[in-house]
């Protein structure tokens, strides 16, 4: 009888050979792109040498193409070769010829539509740090995540974001304000019930992930504890591995309410005290409603709480208003 052969072992040899064609892939695509840099650096040099540069370039490109597209195939049309040279006026500052290039091509045809420099950078740093897929990369740009996070913080913070992306080091850095869920596919002046909501958010636990940003995993729904032969129910309970502690979210489909944030105190201090081990950090807790009042939060919330409330859109937000909500804030030193 042959012997009989370890699945963990078959497992092992998978994930080797995993871990080589994705190493491959990765050269491939640094080879790739570090090349079309190159061919629109060449682009540009020649334009620039160019007597009637508009109508030079138009017919250097054609020519080009056809000339490309003869010898390697497809890949080179009067398109692609135009996205290589704005690659390179979009990165000449920034990449060098020895710089590595992390992402996929697609993500850079992407990043080099963004016209701000330091919101493209953060694009670039979070997609790599993330590994966002182009898809993921389009939503959370759709989403104004540069923007959300900006309003929250000084020109300091701001050029951080931009030269880091998004550090996790507090509480704090973990909020957004607002939460965009439009991949719960409500109406924005739709009626629905928050165990509606809550329901939605768990169809799309992935999209929701994404959302709350790095290090969360899913723990709980409507996890429930008792003291005293009452009972209670917290609608999200996540773990964030950056900060080592428990997240509890609670959803409000109308205006936040002061009895609001006192339950999720006592939602905290239960966790605190009962759920987190010793080597944990304290429990945060977010209250994502519809509508709050800034100042009934300030009063209600002790100093230095762990304690937030975020307001939430099930549509898309509209990236030009709070381009021009940061300009003003920015234009007043705040």
């Amino acid at each position: 009888m042959g012997k009989i052969i370890n699945n963990e072992f078959i497992q092992d040899i998978k994930t080797l050979l995993d871990t080589a064609r994705n190493r491959v892939y990765q050269n491939i695509n640094n080879i790739m792109t570090k090349t079309y840099f190159e061919i629109g650096k060449k682009i540009v040099e020649e334009e620039q040498d160019g007597k009637a540069k508009a109508e030079y370039g138009k017919e250097l490109l054609k020519t080009l193409s056809s000339e490309l597209t003869k010898e390697f195939g497809k890949g080179f049309s009067v398109r692609n070769l135009e996205q290589m040279r704005k690659f390179y006026l979009v990165y000449q500052k920034t990449k060098t010829p020895s710089a590595k290039f992390e992402l996929s091509w697609s993500h850079y045809i992407f990043l080099s539509r963004i016209d701000n420099e330091d919101e493209r950078s953060f694009y670039e740093i979070e997609a790599i740090k993330n590994s966002w897929s182009l898809r993921e990369l389009r939503r959370v740009f759709d989403t104004a995540l540069f923007e959300r996070l900006a309003l929250s913080r000084d020109k300091k913070k701001v050029k951080e974001l931009a030269t880091k992306g998004q550090i996790i080091q507090t509480p704090h850095d973990l909020i957004k304000d607002p939460y965009i869920l439009e991949f719960v596919g409500l109406e924005e002046k739709a009626s629905y019930s928050e165990s509606e909501l809550e329901q939605k958010l768990i169809d799309k636990i992935e999209h929701f992930l994404l959302e709350l940003g790095r290090g969360f995993t899913f723990v709980a729904r409507q996890k429930r504890f008792s003291f005293d032969e009452e009972h209670f129910r917290v609608d999200l309970v996540f773990y964030n591995r950056i900060l080592r502690c428990f997240v509890l979210i609670d959803l409000k489909i109308g205006k936040l309410k002061h009895q609001d944030l006192g339950q999720m105190m006592m939602y905290v201090n239960y966790f605190d005290r009962f759920e987190k081990t010793e080597d944990e950090n304290p429990t945060i807790g977010i209250i994502l409603c519809k509508d709050k009042n800034e100042t009934l939060v300030e009063i209600t919330l002790p100093k230095d709480t762990q304690i937030f409330a975020s307001s939430y859109k099930t549509v898309l937000p509209n990236k030009d208003e709070l381009k021009n909500i940061l300009e003003d804030k920015n234009s007043i030193g705040l």
